[in-house]
């Protein structure tokens, strides 16, 4: 069964990689970020369309590694229609899934990478784009590093 869940979750993030969602610049967004690991050579800028307070539209475009393109792929599909705070919370989950391999709360699809935390290097790979959604919501000029996470 464990097996099974892991070839799951590798087809998951294969598909994300190879036919990224939401995958184009939004040339009239409300906010966005560049977010670079340096580890890796992930590069990517994230943008946002904002209503008041909530994502109704979320896109990327860039390069990187398999794990980087996923994570920014479900990403866009999971912060549409949650509001800034949601967003924020979800960041702290997947930033604790991607380091321990567990998550306090729901993460649906973004489970796939509960893994990861078995590979260092990878984890500033899954958690890139979520450093870019934080650093979009909070109006920073600056780009994004993985450098400056716990890990």
């Amino acid at each position: 069964m464990f097996d099974d869940i892991n070839d799951l979750y590798q087809q998951v993030i294969l598909d994300h990689c190879k036919q990224p969602r939401n995958f184009h610049e939004m040339p009239r967004c409300s906010c966005s970020a560049q977010g670079f690991n340096p580890l890796c050579g992930d590069n990517l800028k994230l943008f946002l369309t904002l209503d008041n307070d909530l994502i109704r539209e979320a896109s990327f475009v860039g390069s990187g590694c398999c794990i980087s393109k996923a994570s920014a792929s479900l990403l866009t599909e999971n912060v549409r229609g949650k509001s800034k705070l949601e967003a924020e919370q979800m960041f702290e989950r997947v930033r604790e899934l991607v380091t321990t391999g567990k998550a306090t709360g729901d993460v649906g699809k973004l489970a796939v990478f509960a893994g990861v935390y078995k590979y260092p290097a990878r984890v500033k790979c899954a958690i890139l784009a979520w450093h870019a959604l934080v650093g979009a919501l909070k109006g920073e000029n600056n780009p994004v590093s993985t450098e400056n996470d716990l890990n």
